[in-house]
C-alpha cells in the first residue's frame, strides 16, 4: 500500500519537479557566489551578500507557511518557479550590461523572497498526497533529494562555471526552473477548504502567528529549545564555514572553482557519512537511532549491559570509553605484538591452538 501511493502520478511529480528546482537553483546559487568572489576578492561584500539573500526567508517564512495553508498549492508552487525562472532569465540578460553585481545582488534577494513561499508549499503538499507509512517514507524521500542535491550541485554548478563560465549557468537554471514549472502544472491536488467566515489579513495573520507560539512556548517547550541550539550553531558554525571555506579556498589559497565545489560536495558526503554510520552503530547494537543521537546530545545514557557491548564492539575498556583512562587497549595490545618477530607469534598461536585442544 505505501509503495503504491509513493509512485502515484501527484507524488512522483512532486519529486521529479523538486529535483529540476533543486539542481537549477542550487547550482545557480554556488555559481553566484564563485562570481561574486573572483570579481570583488572581498569577503566582507561576499558574505553581505549571503547575509541579504537569507534574510527574505527568515522572515517571510511564517507568512509562506500561511499561505500554504489557504492557497491553491499547485497554482502557488507553478507561480514562484515560473516567476523564478524569468527572473533568472533578466538577470543573465542585465549581466552583459556592466551591473553584474548588483543585478546579482537583486536576483539572490528575489530568489530568497519566493523561496519562502516555495518551501513551505512543497512541505504542505507531501501530507496532502500521503498518508500512514507512505507519508513517513515520502518525507524521508523528499529529504533524500535535497540532501543528494546539496551534495551534487557545488560540484556541477563549479564545473559549469570553470568551464563555460556564468551565463551558461543562468541558462540551464532557467531551463530546470521552466521546466519545474512545467510539471508542477501536471499536479492534482484538492483545493484548500474555505475558511468559516470573513476574517481580514490581519486577523488571519495575528492568528496564525499567536497558535504558533502557543505551540513552541507552551505546548511543545522542547522544540523551541532545539531550534534556538540549531540557530546558535548555524550562527557560530554554519555562517563561518559557508564564508570562510569560499573565500580561503578560491582567494587565499587561489584554486579553481572545480576543487571548490569538490571540497563541498566532500562535506556533504562525511555529513552524510557520519549519519550512515550513526545508523548502522545502531543497528549493530539493536536500539533505535533516536536512542544513539540521544547518548550523542547528553540527553541519556546508556545501560550498563549497553556500554559492555559497545566496549566489545570496539575492543575497548570501559574506563577508556568513559573518559576515566586515556590507555586504549587495543593500542597498547598492538604495541606488544609488536615486539615479537614473526616466528614467536607463530609460536604463540601454536601454543594457544594446543591449550584450547587440552581444554575439551
Amino acid at each position: 500500500m505505501a509503495n503504491s501511493a509513493l509512485r502515484s502520478r501527484n507524488f512522483v511529480l512532486l519529486v521529479l519537479g523538486q529535483v529540476t528546482s533543486l539542481l537549477g537553483n542550487l547550482s545557480l546559487r554556488f555559481a553566484l557566489s564563485m562570481y561574486i568572489l573572483e570579481a570583488t576578492g572581498s569577503a566582507t561584500l561576499f558574505s553581505g551578500l549571503l547575509a541579504l539573500s537569507m534574510v527574505p526567508t527568515i522572515l517571510l517564512s511564517p507568512f509562506g507557511g500561511m499561505l500554504a495553508d489557504r492557497a491553491d498549492r499547485r497554482k502557488v508552487m507553478v507561480a514562484l518557479d515560473a516567476l523564478s525562472g524569468l527572473l533568472v532569465l533578466l538577470a543573465g540578460l542585465a549581466l552583459p550590461l556592466g551591473n553584474g553585481i548588483p543585478a546579482i545582488a537583486a536576483l539572490l534577494f528575489a530568489l530568497s523572497v519566493l523561496a519562502a513561499f516555495e518551501s513551505p508549499t512543497v512541505q504542505a503538499c507531501v501530507p496532502q498526497m500521503l498518508a500512514g507509512e507512505a507519508l513517513l517514507r515520502g518525507n524521508a524521500i523528499v529529504s533524500q533529494v535535497q540532501a543528494v542535491a546539496s551534495l551534487v550541485t557545488p560540484f556541477l554548478g563549479g564545473l559549469f562555471y570553470a568551464a563555460f563560465g556564468l551565463r551558461p549557468v543562468f541558462a540551464a537554471a532557467v531551463l530546470c526552473l521552466l521546466l519545474t514549472a512545467l510539471l508542477e502544472c501536471f499536479l492534482r491536488l484538492a483545493p484548500p477548504e474555505a475558511a468559516e467566515g470573513p476574517r481580514g489579513l490581519r486577523a488571519i495573520i495575528q492568528e496564525d502567528l499567536q497558535a504558533s507560539f502557543r505551540f513552541l512556548v507552551r505546548e511543545e517547550p522542547d522544540i523551541l529549545r532545539l531550534l534556538l541550539l540549531a540557530a546558535l550553531a548555524s550562527l557560530f558554525v554554519t555562517g563561518t564555514a559557508v564564508v570562510g571555506l569560499p573565500y580561503l579556498v578560491r582567494t587565499a589559497l587561489g584554486l579553481s572553482a572545480e576543487l571548490y565545489g569538490l571540497a563541498e560536495s566532500a562535506l556533504g558526503v562525511a555529513a552524510v557519512l557520519g549519519g550512515a554510520l550513526v545508523a548502522a552503530l545502531a543497528k549493530r547494537l539493536r536500539v533505535t537511532l533516536s536512542a544513539v543521537r540521544s547518548w550523542e546530545q547528553e540527553k541519556s545514557s546508556p545501560s550498563h549491559e549497553m556500554l559492555v557491548a559497545i566496549c566489545r564492539l570496539y575492543h575497548i575498556s570501559s574506563d577508556y570509553l568513559l573518559g576515566l583512562s586515556n590507555v586504549d587497549p587495543a593500542y597498547e595490545q598492538r604495541k606488544r605484538i609488536s615486539a615479537f618477530s614473526q616466528k614467536e607469534l607463530d609460536m604463540l598461536r601454536d601454543y594457544e591452538k594446543y591449550l584450547l585442544w587440552r581444554q575439551r
